[in-house]
């Protein structure tokens, strides 16, 4: 990592747990303060890549979305979607009150 570059703490790793309502011990926080920094000290290799000239991208394959025809066809019926209903109600699906 540069000189610059934030190393995570222990009292930061604690902060963390204490938001996400996580109990750590001892051992857990230290390793968790080591993994993270580990993971920042990746990022900071990757910060290090000459991408000069590589455009960005959003899939790493390139992939495209198929559509079908948008042609309407006939609904299900009110009876049919009704009858494996546990209730209904005036032609309409029964359901208790949610608020």
């Amino acid at each position: 990592m540069g000189k610059n570059a934030r190393r995570v703490s222990l009292k930061d790793v604690e902060h963390i747990a204490l938001l996400a309502h996580i109990n750590l011990s001892k051992d857990e926080k230290k390793i968790f303060t080591e993994q993270l920094n580990q993971i920042l000290d990746y990022f900071g290799k990757i910060d290090k890549v000459d991408t000069e000239g590589v455009k960005p991208t959003f899939n790493v394959v390139e992939v495209t979305n198929v559509f079908r025809e948008d042609k309407p066809k006939p609904s299900l019926k009110s009876e049919s979607a009704l009858s494996n209903a546990p209730e209904k109600e005036r032609g309409y699906f029964k359901t208790k009150k949610i608020v």
